[in-house]
């Protein structure tokens, strides 16, 4: 969206443009190629709904990848699962649910011209966003000692590796590093999204400190709470498939 102000023109119908050189029946925030700001929020919004679709073809077929592998191999999975901390997924969960709630609130915010309230929910959601990466950190930062890694079929040592819980006892299976391979693929991928995300609540806090969106103009936030709600989501079911299910 174009922050510029609109070309100078010449008044039509006897307007005559303001005191500081810009016509005021044209919103500072309206981009020259659309004519009522109605239509533009409906056309980026549109927009905002075709990268979603695209986003979500895109992880649906990470999802199908993942599905392929466990009907083959579902002995991998029902082993390597258990070397997964289910607590901090869990953790992970509660604070991704957090930040959906503070972030559809921070729409609200906007749309009612609450600047304080509109701060206040971006800056909760930043928080919650921070201590996803925080604790997805530790989580790794634990793999990475025990050197449970992606393709870690040699490296991986089940007598040093310790799980969430009791490790079932019997052979490690072939190929285990494949469930290592596919949690660190989805879970890194979510993850960076979930950078983006931090990078945009940003762009969206440092414009409502100088108090960009008001009722009549809140579509940024609309269209970046609609991207925040899509990460969420896809962790949702994330948490379940490759920390619960056996």
């Amino acid at each position: 969206m174009s922050h510029a102000a609109p070309a100078e023109t010449q008044p039509e119908h006897g307007h005559e443009p303001g005191h500081d050189g810009h016509d005021h029946d044209h919103p500072w925030y309206l981009a020259h190629h659309f004519e009522t700001p109605v239509q533009q929020f409906d056309a980026c919004k549109l927009g905002v709904w075709a990268f979603l679709v695209q986003e979500i073809l895109f992880f649906s077929g990470l999802f199908c990848a993942y599905a392929v592998y466990r009907w083959h191999h579902p002995e991998i999975f029902a082993y390597a699962h258990h070397f997964l901390n289910w607590k901090m997924g869990l953790i992970n969960t509660v604070v991704l649910l957090t930040s959906s709630l503070t972030m559809a609130w921070a729409v609200r915010c906007s749309q009612r011209s609450d600047r304080r309230g509109l701060i206040i929910m971006l800056s909760l959601t930043l928080l919650c966003a921070g201590a996803f990466l925080g604790v997805k950190f530790l989580e790794y930062s634990h793999k990475w000692h025990e050197r449970i890694l992606w393709a870690s079929a040699y490296a991986f040592n089940p007598e040093t590796a310790h799980g969430s819980e009791e490790i079932p006892l019997g052979p490690t299976p072939r190929d285990v590093g494949v469930f290592f391979s596919i949690y660190f693929f989805m879970t890194g991928l979510h993850g960076l999204h979930v950078v983006v995300g931090i990078g945009l609540l940003l762009w969206l806090l440092v414009r409502s400190a100088r108090g960009d969106f008001n009722a009549d103009h809140f579509g940024p936030v609309d269209y970046v709470g609609l991207y925040w709600h899509l990460v969420d989501l896809v962790w949702i079911y994330l948490f379940p498939l490759l920390y619960l299910i056996r």
